[in-house]
């Protein structure tokens, strides 16, 4: 027997990673291939395996430690293995040797067959493709797939389409690769993590996502006995009800989120939504210390109450038998309505009210956009009121910043906005909808008028991407083609102003010397009150009615 020392592989191109576990001790007795320790790179978890068949002599390493291709993790006899660390059996039994292995370490020989440890040395893996995070959305149903079994697809190619109540949405795929089986048809509805279909991802063409799933599958058997003992915490915090309100705001459409498999294995545990945690490691990165803050202030939170109200200490409205009085009928509310009723009352609970009202002198104004009928057909857009009512606001969030803003009340802090897109109500069959029209301060009216134009269609026909519903810093309503002379919208919140816009209608106004017949638009501005006074407010509506009544200001 000689003594030999063991060494770290290949780490097909990981350069320096973490010891994250040390699955022998010295003393104990391995086989060739078994596993020693398991160490994290930024993409997966790999264990490195016994270079022979012998006796662990010496660990050289700890958990924690970082360690490259070459470095020496420990030394073990090599011939001096067959049996378990402390078996009193002589070693000319091999074939009971081999019995007593194969029996007291069975997870350690299913664990050759897995891919996880194979996966540096390249070639091909099976992998079913889950629905991603759908932006709040669930239960959509598949409107369309975009692939066939068989088909060879780059990473991002379109799977299958989806519409939502406010949108349609093409599922990209995560993988580059060769589409197996299709586990949905037309019809099926979907929601986060629901299977859509098997497929051979070539090397290289997985995401950081991938490799998460295999650590997952991995370590599924290798729960320690510390582990074991907070089962039921774990469990309870799996079905305990997330607290209401984030520590941190969740990313934009399309952004990742940085974190190691074994990060994500303890986010899952503890029942933390990794898109909510902000990460303190090198570029972002999320490590395990803040998903334990996270979970820790989220507690805190819900035990002492500081997370966004619901109203849920308001006393519910009871109904009575509708029945007893005439014929009735039920329906269920559509997803959209439902969202709507949801978003309204949340705005309205958390947000204190108050409306400014103002009349805006359009005259001048509707003169000058009939005159431009002409120049319209040749361009092929409709010049509508909306283009002048966007740039005024877009002016007037420019010239009072404290509109242009959002509350953080659980950090105490005023987040001040250094874009200005505002998004437009627009009237559907299914109900209310925002689409949002971007940096409208560096826009023209022409462009603004066809950009409207074309969001409102996209709404009316159901064909809105979430991220043309996301971003906005404030919002114009207008009834005026219904009518009414003022009313009192809700705040879109987490916005602190909207601009009600009523009918425009002739009225007299007083010049100093006589009344002339005036166009007179009803302005109605609601405002948060936490973030806005009542002078900001004031002053807005008439910067607004300024503007308006000239144009010309707008040049300035």
């Amino acid at each position: 027997m000689s003594e030999q020392e063991i060494k770290v592989p290949d780490l097909g191109g990981a350069d320096e990673v973490e010891v994250i576990e040390l699955i022998v001790s010295a003393g104990d007795s391995v086989e060739e291939e078994d596993p020693i320790l398991t160490v994290e790179s930024d993409k997966a978890s790999v264990e490195l395996p016994s270079p022979g068949a012998g006796k662990i002599t010496k660990i050289t390493v700890k958990v924690g430690d970082k360690v490259r291709e070459g470095d020496v993790v420990g030394m073990m006899e090599i011939g001096a293995g067959g049996g378990s660390a402390g078996s009193d059996e002589p070693e000319g039994k091999p074939e009971g040797k081999a019995e007593e292995k194969s029996e007291a370490k069975p997870e350690e020989k299913s664990e050759e067959s897995k891919p996880a440890p194979k996966k540096a040395s390249g070639g091909s893996r099976k992998e079913t493709v889950k629905v991603p995070a759908l932006d709040g959305f669930d239960n959509v149903p598949v409107i369309e797939i975009n692939v066939s079994e068989g088909d060879t697809i780059e990473a991002d190619d379109p799977l299958v389409t989806v519409e939502s109540d406010k949108a349609t949405m093409e599922i990209p795929s995560p993988y580059a690769g060769k589409v197996g089986k299709i586990l949905v048809s037309e019809g099926d509805k979907l929601s986060e993590g629901s299977e859509l279909l098997e497929m051979t991802v070539q090397e290289g063409g997985g995401e950081e996502e991938a490799a998460t799933e295999e650590v997952s599958e991995t370590s599924a058997g290798e729960e320690k006995p510390e582990q074991k003992a907070e089962d039921k915490p774990r469990q309870a915090a799996e079905s305990a009800p997330e607290p209401q309100g984030a520590t941190y705001e969740p990313p934009a459409p399309g952004a990742k989120v940085h974190a190691g498999p074994a990060v994500r294995k303890l986010a899952r545990e503890l029942g933390a939504d990794l898109a909510r945690i902000k990460g303190s490691g090198p570029k972002g990165r999320i490590i395990k210390d803040d998903v334990h803050a996270y979970v820790k202030s989220q507690l805190k939170q819900a035990q002492q109450g500081t997370g966004v109200a619901t109203g849920s200490g308001i006393p519910g409205v009871k109904l009575p038998d509708f029945s007893q009085f005439g014929e009735v009928k039920r329906e269920a509310m559509s997803r959209m309505m439902f969202a709507t009723a949801n978003n309204m009352q949340r705005s309205w609970l958390n947000v204190p009210h108050v409306t400014q009202f103002e009349d805006a002198d359009i005259t001048d104004m509707e003169d000058f956009r009939k005159a431009q009928k002409a120049a319209g057909e040749k361009k092929g857009v409709k010049m509508t009121p909306l283009p002048f009512l966007l740039k005024a606001c877009a002016t007037a969030l420019a010239e009072l910043p404290q509109f242009n803003v959002s509350l953080d009340m659980d950090k105490k802090e005023v987040v001040r906005k250094g874009y200005i897109h505002i998004g437009i109500a627009v009237d559907t069959p299914n109900g209310l909808m925002v689409p949002v029209i971007r940096d409208v301060d560096k826009k023209g009216l022409w462009e603004l008028a066809a950009e409207s134009a074309e969001l409102a269609q996209k709404a009316r026909d159901k064909q809105l991407k979430p991220a043309e519903m996301q971003g906005a810093c404030f919002t114009i309503t207008s009834l005026g083609g219904i009518g009414g002379t003022a009313f009192t919208p809700i705040v879109n919140t987490p916005e602190v102003a909207i601009l009600g816009v009523s009918k425009a209608a002739m009225k007299p106004v007083w010049d100093g010397k006589a009344f002339q017949p005036r166009l007179m638009l009803p302005l109605s501005l609601s405002y948060d009150h936490r973030a806005v006074n009542g002078a900001d407010a004031a002053r807005f509506t008439t910067m607004l009615s300024q503007l308006l009544g000239d144009i010309r200001s707008l040049l300035l």
